[in-house]
């Protein structure tokens, strides 16, 4: 058995779940730091006992279904109200109180794993002797309850966290937390986690997004600063930000260049399971002829969802936009070649318009969020806190969107959103909980 070195690179178990992207992308971005740059699904691996994986796929198809199931008229939303009530609530954070007792669902949970689920899983870990960094709680209840030696860290993917991704006895546990913002640091508190094991880390966000120098990440931000300079000459077009505020934006980023080059470029994403892939259609459709006409670009991204893919190009195709290059379907078989390209085309995006997901702590790279409805309870706390931030704006009319976009293009709302998130985005989550990882628990 191997020795865990804490100097070394590849240096942790990084271990995620395959039950949409949520947790997949939060995990992605410490690919370095993971044991032969491999990320494990905790509920997908080679030799994952059928009992385990039965457990595994009964809670991942039941999600999707009631995912897609809300889109149904009446019935389909107060079902999946139901749903987000029973799995998914967050208490009300005022008037402040202790929420440390269990849940009927941290009960069950702690049940199954009592049972021997993720037995074989922690085991397979236990062959050598590192860290584990996990973006879902479950792999870090197993890790915990089946006895693993090392350090357990695990990464909250949302703007707030229900009390379902606390241990059973918070103030026992070992399980350290990564915090990506203030207010999750205090829910952990009010949930029992004790003080020692809460880390306010920020969101792990993908380097090659933020530096072209890997060493000096903390300090330049080169590329981060420069993609956002570009981004604010097509966010700003009539000047009415940069005309208040340009020696702060020059100050933060530098010389901004005269032109970017592109045309305004939004990225809009349906998230996993593709619920909302309809008002990418409806946005298509609404700005097909500034489309056509190379004023703007418009990249649907459809992720690793083949169903989703079909559907955007046969609705892209419907409106003669198949061929054009300023509409784009973003699709790719494997997970991380889809991550790969979907940085890639951030880079090159003034506007990311998607649901309250993960996704809301991009707004970090100086991306203005367009917010779609939210799916869910930690969905809507994410609006919130990215609408109070100032990191984004809920979408309006999908019949005129031309309209209150050249409105907020033209008062420079969008430059706005881009800038706060920015300068108060917490951009250094990957460097933090890295630097955590190496100095085992310690971030100073």
């Amino acid at each position: 058995m191997e020795e865990f070195k804490k100097k070394t690179v590849n240096s942790a178990w990084v271990v995620c779940v395959n039950m949409g992207y949520g947790h997949q992308r939060t995990a992605y971005p410490l690919k370095g730091l993971a044991y032969k740059s491999h990320i494990i699904n905790a509920n997908d691996y080679p030799g994952i006992p059928k009992s385990d994986r039965r457990i595994w796929e009964d809670s991942r198809r039941f999600y999707e279904a009631i995912s897609k199931f809300k889109r149904v008229p009446l019935i389909g939303a107060a079902a999946f109200a139901c749903y987000d009530k029973l799995f998914q609530q967050i208490f009300d954070f005022y008037p402040k109180k202790d929420h440390s007792r269990a849940t009927f669902l941290n009960n069950r949970t702690y049940g199954l794993i009592k049972k021997g689920w993720g037995r074989d899983f922690v085991k397979r870990l236990e062959t050598r002797h590192m860290p584990l960094v996990t973006s879902f709680f479950i792999p870090a209840f197993m890790a915990e309850e089946f006895g693993y030696p090392e350090d357990i860290y695990l990464i909250v993917c949302d703007a707030d966290v229900s009390r379902q991704w606390v241990a059973r006895e918070p103030e026992k546990s070992r399980i350290n937390y990564c915090a990506p913002n203030s207010r999750v640091a205090a829910r952990l508190k009010l949930y029992g986690v004790p003080r020692r094991r809460i880390f306010l880390t920020g969101y792990p966000l993908p380097e090659k997004n933020i530096s072209s120098d890997k060493g000096d990440v903390f300090w330049k931000m080169d590329r981060l600063k420069a993609d956002l300079a570009r981004r604010i000459v097509n966010l700003d077009p009539a000047g009415a930000y940069l005309s208040k505020y340009r020696s702060l934006v020059v100050e933060s980023l530098g010389d901004l260049p005269k032109s970017s080059h592109r045309p305004l470029t939004i990225m809009f994403s349906a998230g996993g399971a593709g619920a909302q892939g309809e008002i990418g259609l409806r946005i298509a459709r609404q700005l097909v002829s500034r489309i056509k006409n190379g004023e703007i670009k418009l990249i649907l991204s459809a992720g690793t969802n083949k169903i989703l893919k079909k559907f955007f190009l046969q609705g892209i195709g419907k409106i003669h936009l198949i061929g054009c290059e300023n509409a784009e379907v973003l699709y790719e078989k494997d997970l991380s070649d889809y991550f790969e390209r979907f940085n890639r085309a951030l880079r090159k995006s003034d506007i990311l318009w998607t649901k309250p997901s993960e996704l809301s702590f991009y707004s970090a790279l100086g991306l203005p969020i367009i917010v779609a409805p939210p799916i869910g309870s930690q969905e809507d706390f994410n609006k919130s806190w990215l609408l109070r931030s100032g990191f984004g704006l809920e979408q309006g009319n999908l019949n005129c969107i031309s309209q209150w976009l050249d409105d907020w293009l033209s008062q420079g709302y969008l430059a706005e959103a881009a800038m706060e998130g920015f300068i108060e985005g917490e951009k250094l989550g990957t460097y933090h909980i890295k630097r955590l990882v190496a100095n085992k628990g310690k971030l100073n």
